[in-house]
């Protein structure tokens, strides 16, 4: 059930991820995690309202505080999709992010950078009409030569923002490089709402680090938590608690990986779960011996049963090697 959100008891943000995150991968975090913000994978304005009813919007109650990240840039499409997912939402996430060539080629994801009047339009459309929370999150700019994250995030404060995070990298690096935090720390001293830090947020102390250097709000994470549902309840946790809980043992994460993969396939079938489960298994077994080795069998694998079985020998091997 969906209830007020307040912004300012959220430390931990999971980061949308397209092709990622969807109502399994959000599930699994939130038998951990109570507290931390879910967002939905990136769902497109123009294929919502075509399609009012896509699995990628499926979700549930459980997995409140829940955002739902919406990408576009024509103002009636992104709040007619808004309109359509404000009865389940907590609050809506714009993307003014997401790099790649077939996002931004329609002035979608980080293209909004170049257009930061229409983002904010976008954005106080959308706030008026559903009358949610509403945040962005983009990155420093299109290229080193072109970064305007502080004029742009000054922009949607103004629009009304309730907040916004910023991954730190221009559109030009994609993923590459390191994300440059300082960026974060000067974004922080510019704006007066919430700012919270993403990019190159894998463990604990990665988290502490940020956080002391930037003193961001909270911490957006995306690809750390692939292999590790438990990383937004232990970052959680050192932040309020200042406990720091160790990351999961390889037998706790092959567990988690069986239990991804058994819940995948009940949703989408053998066929189609398995295929999606290819791009998990090198986060979970990274720490094992021979683990380029495992992960060359497991893509291989079509049967549920037969990769159930490759974990199981991983497990073994590990255990005699202890």
């Amino acid at each position: 059930m969906k209830n007020k959100l307040d912004i300012k008891k959220i430390k931990v943000i999971q980061a949308p991820l397209a092709g990622i995150s969807d109502v399994v991968f959000r599930g699994q975090i939130r038998k951990y995690s109570k507290t931390c913000l879910m967002t939905t994978e990136m769902i497109s304005s123009e294929m919502l309202c075509n399609n009012p009813n896509p699995t990628i919007i499926k979700f549930e109650d459980f997995e409140h505080p829940l955002a739902f990240q919406l990408v576009g840039h024509k103002i009636d499409k992104m709040v007619q999709a808004a309109k359509i997912i404000a009865p389940f939402a907590d609050m809506i996430d714009i993307n003014c992010g997401c790099p790649v060539k077939k996002v931004v080629v329609s002035g979608d994801g980080s293209a909004m950078m170049k257009t930061p009047e229409l983002a904010c339009d976008i954005l106080q459309a959308i706030k008026e009409e559903t009358k949610l929370p509403v945040s962005a999150k983009f990155r420093l700019g299109w290229s080193q030569s072109e970064e305007n994250y502080i004029d742009f995030a000054k922009a949607l404060e103004k629009a009304g923002a309730d907040f916004v995070t910023l991954h730190a990298r221009t559109r030009s690096q994609m993923y590459q490089g390191s994300a440059d935090w300082n960026k974060i720390k000067l974004l922080k001293q510019e704006v007066s709402i919430p700012v919270f830090a993403n990019g190159d947020i894998k463990t604990i102390q990665d988290a502490a680090t940020c956080l002391n250097l930037t003193k961001a709000d909270g911490v957006s994470i995306g690809r750390g938590i692939m292999g590790d549902f438990t990383l937004p309840y232990r970052i959680e946790k050192y932040i309020n608690d200042g406990v720091k809980i160790e990351e999961p043992s390889l037998k706790e994460k092959i567990e988690m990986l069986k239990e991804h993969l058994k819940l995948e396939v009940e949703l989408m079938g053998e066929v189609n779960g398995v295929k999606f489960m290819r791009k998990f298994y090198n986060y979970y077994i990274s720490s094992t011996r021979n683990a380029s080795k495992y992960r060359s069998v497991l893509v291989l694998l079509e049967k549920q049963k037969e990769i159930l079985e490759v974990l199981d020998e991983i497990l073994s091997i590990h255990s005699s090697d202890q």
